[in-house]
């Protein structure tokens, strides 16, 4: 059952008890309906035994070492709605050069086994039929528990994998010898096998994924929906190595719920979006929140015609016309992540083009590494995450300084972005290459989101969404906005924080490297970038000063669950230190005092020396979770005189991570930056202004006097007009 939370604390509750089954890829099965306000579809999910039950015969795959073409690309068509019961249509005979997904436009097959008529719900309130109370079953059947929050679950069904057409090579490996003829051990055996395909046989992998998500079903799970969590279990089933790997699910978010915003675009138009919810995506679709669960995903999405969906995907998806006004959109992504990362934007999107000379000069261009970066490459030949297609590894990439990009706004807002935006995206995207390496995605769309988004940017895998106030700015504000994302590529994305609490570790790092990022964008001398980022500091030191006296303490600490910083409970549910606190949301020291440390950091070493470490730590850590121990550990280590002149790990947590305030070596430092020449050239003007301002207000000081009466009136009624 679900744990109780103390409404006082404010914590975000990650259910999922990923420790027991973890989940290895998603298909999304959805159409987007305006008209509701109601995403609605279906989401069949591969699970792996979790660390806690695995059997000893592991299969771990630690070393990427495969490369692949990625001139060589998938063309998928539409899979159908529903689940079909014959799943001859995806033969073996299909090449997966070629790879189709089957059952474009079917209707409803439904069967016992396959249908999903019950229409009742099971979000908060029991039903007869889907939903049980799982006390009176007693503890004897394993629950499988995902996050889930705000959806309406429908049903909830096993799949049976071992119908699809041409999966039986996977029952003749020679890890299946030994297996019982049990079916149900055969279906996870063959999901087993399937999730744990080399690197190199991703499209192979893709393809059966799409078959099996068409598969019968072959029987429904029980389950109960709770306020955060969706718990499911079958009956007789009481441990995770027999419980069903892969398993479908119908649902229906709903308009209110918190991780799509249902809005109007700056045209007037109707679009929905992920817009970075403090619950992150539990009320898109049931999943396994926890950074842990790093998993792939593929997705069709069906909406009316005249509406361009962008999501998180390696592809450029093409929409295919299923009929007359619906169009279907595929996104897929091979290098695993958390689910929180998962992206999609469903509006009447205009792409901003440029002349096609330019861009194929962008696009294509390559550059030869500096020395230092080319020689460290030849030394770190062997990634050390899971196995994926790592880009780290293709040679192409690796050359690859600016990637494909697009640029997506509402029709009002195209004119703003040609002018302003799309000659900053190359040299963006060149400076951040030439400062760390290989990109770790393969292209990038960039979206002009609708006004109410809160934030000046989001970056996601693939997509970056931009506030259109970065617009109006000119080309410093879009600049290091675009230059912030962009970095979250490497910190944020490609290296993720195995505790959502330790956010310095995406956001301080990106605060830093957009800095660096933009003055390599504008190409600044020496004196010029001092200058700059000597302004930078004291504007961002005022803030931070302003913020930790208006806020409370406890949410001004970088690691606030301190020496227990990544523990998990037994199931591997945990929360997010104050992830629900309202205020938080509001905050900037996550990005102001990791800033700062970084900062700090890179002034004892050198800027030439701390940025090769930085490389080195991208190198060995892509494709992984860290805790700050890690990346503080690794560059002391590559800088022995600092660990000398006494600067230690413990002493950086004490002084800048696990204390609230202002740290205490920036307080010392934070009187310098007003001796820097372009701080006093700003300051000169900023008072001189305020002179004038002055003097304007003396001036005028007895006709606002005579005329305060009726101004008075004039505010009332503007404020009732408003």
């Amino acid at each position: 059952m679900e744990t109780q939370l103390d409404p006082m604390k404010d914590d975000l509750p990650l259910m999922a008890n990923t420790s027991h089954m973890l989940v290895k890829h998603y298909i999304l099965d959805l159409d987007v309906d305006f008209k509701s306000k109601v995403i609605e579809g279906i989401i069949v999910l591969f699970f792996e035994t979790g660390s806690q039950y695995r059997r000893s015969s592991s299969t771990g795959k630690g070393d990427c070492r495969s490369q692949f073409d990625e001139t060589c690309k998938m063309r998928a068509s539409e899979p159908c709605h529903v689940p079909v019961t014959n799943v001859s249509a995806c033969s073996s005979k299909m090449e997966y050069n070629d790879f189709a997904v089957c059952g474009k436009g079917e209707e409803d097959t439904s069967d016992k086994n396959g249908n999903h008529s019950n229409k009742e719900q099971a979000s908060g309130i029991p039903s007869s039929k889907n939903c049980y109370d799982i006390e009176d079953h007693g503890n004897k059947d394993f629950l499988l528990v995902l996050d889930c929050c705000d959806l309406s679950v429908l049903k909830v069904e096993e799949v049976d994998v071992a119908a699809v057409s041409g999966i039986e090579k996977f029952t003749r490996s020679a890890k299946l010898t030994d297996v019982s003829k049990d079916l149900e051990n055969l279906r996870n055996q063959i999901v087993h096998e399937l999730v744990t395909l080399p690197a190199d046989r991703w499209k192979e992998q893709l393809y059966y994924f799409t078959c099996c998500r068409q598969a019968p079903g072959c029987g429904e799970l029980l389950f109960t929906a709770g306020t955060w969590s969706l718990e499911i279990r079958k009956s007789g089933i009481q441990t995770p190595t027999d419980f069903p790997h892969a398993i479908r699910i119908w649902y229906k978010t709903k308009p209110e719920g918190k991780s799509v915003t249902w809005t109007m675009d700056q045209s007037g138009r109707p679009c929905v979006y992920t817009m970075g919810s403090p619950i992150n995506n539990r009320a898109l679709f049931p999943c396994q929140e926890p950074p842990v669960a790093l998993s792939t995903w593929q997705a069709s999405v069906r909406t009316a015609a005249g509406f361009v969906v962008l999501m998180s995907g390696e592809n450029s998806a093409e929409p295919v016309q299923l009929q007359e006004g619906i169009l279907s959109w595929y996104y897929y992504v091979t290098m695993p992540m958390p689910a929180s990362t998962f992206t999609i934007a469903v509006g009447c999107w205009q792409e901003v083009k440029q002349p096609s000379v330019t861009a194929s000069i962008q696009t294509n261009t390559e550059f030869s590494l500096p020395p230092s970066q080319a020689d460290f490459r030849c030394n770190e030949e062997i990634c050390g995450h899971v196995e994926y297609p790592c880009r780290f590894q293709n040679p192409a990439a690796r050359l690859q300084a600016v990637i494909p990009y697009r640029v997506f706004a509402p029709r009002c807002l195209m004119e703003r972005c040609e002018e302003c935006l799309l000659q900053l995206i190359p040299q963006c995207l060149s400076a951040a290459y030439t400062t760390l390496g290989t990109h770790p995605f393969s292209r990038l769309d960039v979206l002009i989101v609708p006004s109410n988004f809160s934030s000046l940017g989001m970056a996601s895998p693939h997509i970056i969404f931009l506030s259109q106030s970065v617009l109006p700015g000119g080309s410093h504000l879009c600049g290091t906005r675009l230059c912030h994302e962009i970095a979250h590529a490497w910190f944020g994305l490609a290296i993720g924080a195995r505790d959502w609490t330790e956010e310095w570790l995406s956001e301080g790092f990106a605060t830093f490297l957009e800095d660096i990022f933009w003055a390599r964008a504008q190409q600044l001398s020496h004196d010029e970038v001092k200058g700059q980022q000597e302004l930078k500091a004291l504007l961002r030191w005022r803030r931070l000063r302003d913020e930790v006296q208006n806020s409370e303490e406890e949410l001004q600490v970088l690691r606030p669950k301190k020496e227990s910083t990544g523990e998990l409970s037994e199931s591997g549910a945990s929360v997010v230190k104050y992830g629900l606190k309202a205020e938080k949301i509001f905050m900037q020291v996550h990005y102001l005092k990791g800033y700062f440390l970084l900062r700090s950091l890179a002034r004892n070493i050198g800027e030439a020396s701390y940025l090769t470490c930085l490389r080195k730590f991208v190198h060995k850590f892509h494709g992984q979770l860290v805790l700050s121990q890690d990346f503080l550990s690794m560059l002391l280590e590559d800088t022995p005189e600092q660990k000398q002149s006494g600067l230690t790990v413990e002493s950086i947590f004490q002084n800048w991570l696990d204390t609230s305030g202002i740290p205490k070596p920036l307080l010392e430092e934070g009187e310098t930056w007003k001796e820097c020449q372009l701080v006093q050239q700003v300051s000169g003007e900023v008072t001189k202004w305020i002179q004038t301002n002055q003097r304007i207000r003396k001036s005028g000081k007895k006709k606002r006097k005579q005329d305060g009466v009726i101004f008075q009136k004039e505010v009332v009624f503007l404020i009732q007009d408003g």
